[in-house]
């Protein structure tokens, strides 16, 4: 299979960058170590290409009434230059993905009253399911996958206002968390969001693929790749899609998952139904925080078990913290199963001393 390459690839490739497939992609996933490039972001700032995320537009008369019906958090209420987190369902109520809806502000040049970011690998997925739906509720949308035409690079970390403001007309001083505005980014036309996946202050700016490389050429900072989002994710309790959720391999719904602060039962989209009734009846397993106490690093698929050696569930991400440095990883467990719980991990086969916590594993 050939996979996509991102706008960046050839800066990428002449940096040196360790190279791997991600969803379909060829992203970077370190350019000097993971270490570094973790402890850049919590520190300072760092650059990453996001340009693999999906960048669905929506507009038209219909476009609410569209992406309404299809997330489970409420658009309705989304001024221009707003947006917020949701997850895409099915009738089952089970997440095919989870994204962020943006209203984009007027000023943009991209046609778009909406803008819909699913994870990487699902633009096309997330696409045709926009067009059926539109067709099957005979709705007046236009509905574009601009993936392989709008870059997306994510700025982040304590510093990355002041780098970003050197670079910059927009306000940044205005722009609260989820809030966009539109901007002039080293002379490229830019939208740019209070949004990130890292736990820190940061941006997210989405610009014209033929001009990535002008931008992400002036944001000077430590250059990131997947190895130091995954670490950086995890450390705030993020999830990622296809790993700690999938609708085939690993079924959740989003009270499961512990985003249901992202369901407005109010709103009518695909799954509610479902949903309300998990609202009511509760769920029997929860994502929770594991953190090893003995030395070792939970990996994917690792069991985890009672400390008497019942087996509870298995991690679904993992890693060795940079921040804490010790192993954490999230891990769907019986409702039963509680908070600061002794337990244990299957590491390579030995059992592991362990124990439950909240997310996200940092307080930021």
């Amino acid at each position: 299979m050939t996979l996509r390459q991102p706008p960046l690839a050839d800066a990428h490739e002449a940096s040196g960058a360790t190279l791997t497939e991600f969803g379909g992609w060829e992203m970077p996933v370190e350019f000097d170590s993971i270490r570094a490039e973790h402890e850049a972001v919590r520190e300072s700032v760092g650059r990453f290409d996001v340009s693999h995320m999906g960048q669905l537009t929506v507009s038209g008369p219909d476009a609410l009434r569209l992406t309404n019906r299809l997330v489970t958090n409420d658009v309705a209420d989304l001024d221009p230059g707003e947006s917020n987190y949701a997850a895409i369902t099915d009738d089952r109520g089970a997440m095919l993905d989870d994204t962020v809806v943006y209203r984009p502000p007027d000023d943009w040049s991209v046609e778009a009253d909406y803008l819909v970011v699913p994870n990487a690998g699902h633009d096309d997925e997330m696409a045709d399911r926009w067009v059926d739906h539109r067709e099957s509720w005979e709705l007046d949308a236009t509905v574009e996958n601009r993936t392989a035409s709008l870059a997306m690079v994510a700025l982040q970390g304590p510093d990355a206002r002041d780098l970003l403001a050197a670079e910059t007309d927009a306000d940044l001083g205005e722009l609260g968390r989820f809030e966009t505005t539109v901007g002039a980014v080293a002379g490229v036309e830019t939208l740019v969001s209070r949004t990130g996946y890292t736990g820190e202050p940061g941006y997210e700016l989405v610009y014209p693929w033929d001009e990535a490389k002008t931008v992400w050429s002036a944001l000077e900072c430590q250059p990131c790749g997947l190895g130091a989002r995954d670490t950086l994710r995890l450390e705030m309790g993020f999830l990622l899609s296809g790993q700690d959720f999938d609708p085939e391999d690993n079924p959740r719904n989003p009270y499961e998952a512990g985003i249901d602060f992202a369901v407005d039962l109010d709103s009518e989209f695909v799954g509610r139904d479902a949903l309300e009734g998990v609202d009511v009846e509760g769920v029997d397993e929860k994502l929770r925080g594991i953190e090893l106490v003995d030395r070792g690093v939970p990996r994917e698929g690792y069991a985890v078990e009672s400390t008497g050696g019942e087996r509870l569930g298995e991690v679904t991400s993992g890693t060795m913290s940079p921040t804490l440095g010790k192993g954490i990883g999230l891990a769907y467990l019986p409702v039963d199963v509680g908070l600061d719980e002794a337990v244990r991990v299957e590491v390579r086969g030995e059992p592991k001393k362990a124990r439950t916590t909240a997310t996200p594993f940092l307080d930021r």
